[in-house]
């Protein structure tokens, strides 16, 4: 049986476009590369475009106006010991992506799907879109127990394996210790566009104009790319206007600028407390979070259930969506009492040992090499 040297061909989007997904393969596929594996990608793409930027070797790109691109990228996969599919509704062709099916049909090398998107109310043709998914896969990779459970009672799992394994992240041991006298930082950072919610953590700043110092609450990311198409910078506009309104536009730093990882994680570990404000309530996964959690940070979050379960151990607080009274409640707290900020920091580190890309690319590794084996075996 093929063991570190196993091929990997990997289906997403990756650099230039910058989403969740292309950050999740790129870290995903370079540890698989540390662990002594070969990592190939297929892009994904809605048109043609800029050139690849990714470090991995290209087999080319599935684009979702050329119908062509199918048949070369199921080829291209089938020349992989295995093919890893990362999967959001949004990412490809069709109605609900459905043109994914299309690939999948084709595929005749062990597959694992990682599914980002796990909906708790989908539409029917959601659901069936997914349960094609599923069907069509080996095994199928959830990042929660939550989101394993959603899977288990909306949609038909049949006799496809379903593995619960984390989302990574990388892990700082660098926190940076404030000054006294120096103002905290509260921080959401990110892709920016409706949704987000950070209109809510806005509206909970005015509540915190009377601590001493008075926060700062640092808004870092570019606008998404397909926001910025449809609709420009307005929600960042939006946001700004409402800093004003509220009187606390000086309490609120926007920071648009680009960061690679090593800018991102000190920007992590300097901030006081992370918070994300998200509107949406089917948020089975979160990478945002995670960062959080493996930089040892304390965290307040709307109630989506990777929130939920990954800060019921005390690493943060959920609040209720939409609620900027709980919102500054929350944070009040953390930025207050010394005890709890502190209590929540040491098991957020706790947490952070298993979120580590390397413990999560090892066992995509462990599942790899059980299909192969299973595969050499019935050949």
């Amino acid at each position: 049986m093929r063991d570190s040297h196993i091929s990997y061909g990997f289906l997403s989007s990756a650099p230039p476009t910058r989403c969740g997904l292309a950050t999740f393969s790129a870290a995903l596929g370079s540890t698989l590369e540390e662990l002594g594996a070969d990592v190939a990608l297929v892009r994904v793409l809605d048109s043609r475009g800029e050139p690849s930027a990714s470090k991995f070797r290209s087999l080319g790109d599935l684009v979702a106006t050329d119908p062509r691109s199918i048949a070369t990228t199921i080829t291209a996969l089938n020349s992989c010991d295995v093919a890893i599919i990362q999967h959001e509704y949004g990412i490809y062709g069709g109605r609900d992506g459905d043109d994914i099916l299309k690939v999948l049909d084709g595929l005749f090398v062990p597959t694992i799907a990682i599914l980002h998107t796990v909906l708790q109310r989908p539409t029917p043709h959601q659901v069936e879109v997914l349960n094609a998914v599923i069907a069509g896969v080996d095994v199928a990779v959830v990042m929660t127990q939550a989101a394993a459970a959603t899977l288990s009672r909306l949609h038909d799992l049949g006799d496809t394996t379903i593995e619960v394994i984390p989302h990574g992240a990388t892990v700082s041991a660098d926190v940076a210790v404030r000054r006294e006298g120096s103002r905290p930082t509260i921080l959401t950072w990110g892709l920016i566009g409706p949704g987000k919610g950070i209109e809510w953590v806005i509206d909970a700043m005015v509540g915190l104009q009377d601590l001493v110092p008075a926060p700062q609450y640092v808004i870092a990311g570019q606008t998404h790319p397909k926001v910025l198409a449809l609709d420009g910078d307005t929600y960042r506009h939006s946001l700004m206007r409402r800093a004003a309104v509220n009187g606390v536009n000086h309490l609120v730093q926007f920071d648009d600028s680009y960061r690679d990882l090593a800018s991102l994680s000190r920007l992590i570990s300097s901030a006081d407390v992370v918070v994300l404000p998200y509107d949406s309530k089917d948020q089975a996964t979160s990478g945002v979070l995670v960062d959080a959690i493996a930089a040892g940070r304390p965290v307040v979050a709307t109630a989506f259930p990777h929130a939920e379960e990954l800060l019921a151990s005390g690493a943060g607080i959920t609040v209720a969506h939409r609620d900027s009274a709980a919102l500054t409640v929350a944070l009040r707290r953390i930025l207050s009492e010394p005890t709890v900020a502190t209590a929540m920091a040491s098991e957020a580190r706790v947490l952070a040992s298993e979120l580590s890309w390397r413990f999560v690319a090892a066992q995509f590794q462990a599942v790899a090499r059980r299909l192969i084996a299973y595969a050499d075996v019935t050949a």
